[in-house]
């Protein structure tokens, strides 16, 4: 059976109801349906991170992901720059230490 390796594209975004969170949120969702054809979202995760002042942060967050049409290898450094660019935004929606953007490799049946 071949496979084709394809870039998967995640954020981890904090799930909390306050207003701009839940319209990251939204944004996210739709900025990846709208480029990629669709997303997943897994709401609710028990999160942890070790704060800059050395303090073990308990978190619930939500995982926003797609798989990309873009073959990893061959589109690393335009993918990487694109989630470089969606960690920006979260960085600028909202007001916090640490938000997770990562892409990494998943194989495709043909």
């Amino acid at each position: 059976m071949p496979l084709s390796v394809r870039a998967r594209v995640e954020i981890y975004l904090p799930d909390q109801s306050i207003p701009a969170y839940q319209d990251l949120l939204r944004t996210i969702v739709e900025e990846f349906t709208n480029t990629f054809g669709g997303c997943t979202v897994i709401r609710g995760l028990d999160g942890h991170y070790l704060s800059k002042f050395g303090q073990i942060i308990p978190d619930r967050v939500n995982l926003v992901y797609t798989d990309t049409p873009f073959d990893f290898r061959e589109h690393a450094e335009e993918i990487g720059g694109y989630t470089d660019k969606l960690r920006d935004n979260a960085f600028k929606a909202l007001n916090e230490e640490a938000i997770l953007v990562v892409f990494w490799p998943v194989y495709h049946s043909e």
